[in-house]
């Protein structure tokens, strides 16, 4: 029977360990990559089990601890017991991000358990090809508004370096301060990933871009290959000293990206309705569905 102390805190130095297992078992959706996990561990708790070829990965935000279902070879028996795991350790909707393919996988062992599709967190790919040339009648009002930023802000793209992290700091301080994150948690939360991740860019596979607006940072973007075919953006912030920037920082990082990766995945929009709104007006190529199960939808079936 699988414990919750069985698990490890998720570290630095587990990288190899999962860098290697992802080698064999890539990952379509961002938030059970490494550096995610990483990055993000002062607010989601993230632990793992390695048992057998298989990876358990487990998080507790604010108390609540939930499962994924096992990343490695279909093992029924695995699944039973992190199933059993979830109804005893975790909160009331304990096990999370069942991709399709999995989802396919559980609804042919246990046809009679329920999921619920969990659309906050289903995750936007775009072709690259789309963010870095905005082509045709659909993308007019964007590139109309990006020719305006470079017309009237002269922006300047640099690779984030050891040499302007500085600046990078002095760059989200400031936005921290346009945002008021003392007055919303989960945004000083964000600025520390990020500052964790800029602090980490040579130890984790991250790669960085900036916009200089008058020689000052406005805008910065983060990411990383998800699989051999999809990057994916895991921070992209800017300033409102000029109209447009982030469009700009869009367009450029996919323009950096698009000989490497035919796609790119842009995360979430954990349900804020003006972040859909703005991830749907660039037309994604396809999502990445999830769907979570309730506990007692669990209890019926094990």
């Amino acid at each position: 029977m699988l414990t919750l102390s069985e698990f490890s805190p998720v570290t630095l130095s587990d990288q190899h360990l999962f860098s290697d297992h992802y080698a064999r078992y890539p990952q379509v959706h961002s938030d059970n990559l490494f550096s995610n996990m990483v990055c993000w561990n002062h607010y989601a708790n993230y632990s793992y089990l390695k048992i057998g070829d298989s990876i358990v990965l487990s998080s507790t935000i604010l108390g609540k601890t939930k499962f994924r279902p096992p990343i490695g070879p279909r093992n029924p028996d695995l699944l039973d017991e992190v199933f059993s795991l979830a109804v005893r350790g975790g909160d009331e909707a304990p096990l999370v991000l069942v991709d399709t393919p999995t989802r396919a996988w559980i609804h042919d062992l246990y046809p009679d358990l329920a999921f619920q599709e969990d659309r906050d967190y289903f995750e936007y790919v775009y072709r690259a090809e789309d963010l870095a040339r905005l082509p045709g009648g659909n993308y007019l009002s964007i590139r109309r508004q990006l020719n305006r930023f470079r017309k009237n802000c002269h922006p300047e793209l640099e690779e984030m370096s050891p040499e302007n992290l500085g600046d990078v700091k002095v760059f989200l301080q400031k936005w921290c301060e346009w945002k008021q994150c003392k007055d919303h948690p989960f945004l000083s939360f964000e600025k520390d990933a990020v500052l964790y991740a800029i602090a980490h860019l040579g130890a984790l596979p991250l790669e960085g871009l900036l916009l200089r607006v008058k020689g000052e940072v406005g805008a910065m973007a983060i990411f990383e290959a998800l699989n051999k075919d999809t990057a994916v953006i895991h921070f992209e912030k800017g300033l409102p000293d000029c109209e447009g920037i982030y469009k700009a920082i869009n367009a450029e990082t996919a323009a950096f990206l698009e000989d490497r990766y035919p796609f790119i995945n842009r995360e979430s929009d954990m349900g804020e309705p003006g972040l859909r709104e703005a991830k749907m007006r660039y037309h994604p190529h396809h999502m990445v569905e999830v769907s979570y199960v309730l506990r007692e939808d669990l209890e019926r079936v094990i």
